[in-house]
């Protein structure tokens, strides 16, 4: 308990200050702790829940700035392929589960790191699939932004139309997302109190910065904690094979 209370504040903290200064990152930084903390599954649907309330809480700012048929074109497709991720996430089992959820984040940001030379993801069939394999990954590891960065970057998306669009997609996505793996997570009452905390904490603290920090720093250390924090659920993992 004493470990779960220390990880998933500095977890949701860091991954709540990048979802408000970049417009994405919070599951990128925070999934990988909670899913070292509360297991695989339930890490995950945590996860969910508070991408939710992060993704609503960003979304009132900017709402004005969302292109609502990019958002669906993307929306659709995620919510297609959530059934299926929501049945691997229930019937593999813990260990190869952990592992699988380390190396798609590790995928994902390697995706993220290399998409500018990399910019296949265009037009509707672009959005399509990158809406598919985020809500596919969303359910299964935490973690749906890399692939619609990849499509924003592949298409030059405009940054502050991108994250509020962003935030609109996330909220369905996550709200499907704990709709087929059966609502809230079972954590103990105090870890979901310290969470909301944290999330306050860093939404506050995640205003301030978003008037001084550069995005491009922001995204780099969101990469690096959420690689690091990757490399060891899947050492975890592999322990526990």
């Amino acid at each position: 308990m004493t470990t779960e209370l220390v990880l998933l504040p500095l977890g949701v903290v860091a991954g709540a200050l990048t979802q408000r200064v970049t417009g994405v990152g919070f599951a990128l930084v925070c999934a990988p702790l909670l899913v070292l903390v509360a297991g695989p599954f339930e890490g995950v649907v945590l996860s969910n829940l508070l991408g939710l309330v992060v993704s609503c809480v960003v979304f009132v700012t900017l709402w004005r700035d969302t292109e609502w048929r990019k958002a669906l074109l993307l929306v659709v497709p995620a919510l297609a392929t959530i059934p299926l991720g929501a049945w691997v996430a229930r019937n593999v089992p813990p260990a190869p589960l952990m592992v699988i959820i380390g190396l798609t984040v590790i995928v994902a940001l390697s995706a993220v790191v290399l998409s500018d030379r990399a910019r296949v993801l265009r037009g509707t069939g672009g959005a399509v699939v990158a809406g598919g394999a985020s809500g596919f990954m969303n359910v299964t590891a935490g973690v749906g932004g890399p692939a619609i960065v990849l499509y924003a970057v592949s298409t030059a998306w405009e940054h502050r139309k991108f994250v509020a669009t962003f935030q609109f997609y996330s909220i369905f996505v996550n709200l499907a997302s704990l709709t087929a793996k059966g609502g809230l997570p079972h954590v103990s009452p105090a870890a979901l109190i310290v969470s909301f905390g944290a999330l306050a904490v860093g939404l506050v603290g995640g205003e301030v910065l978003s008037r001084r920090v550069d995005h491009e720093v922001a995204r780099r250390l969101a990469i690096g904690l959420a690689l690091a924090g990757a490399v060891f659920t899947v050492v975890k993992g592999l322990l526990a094979w």
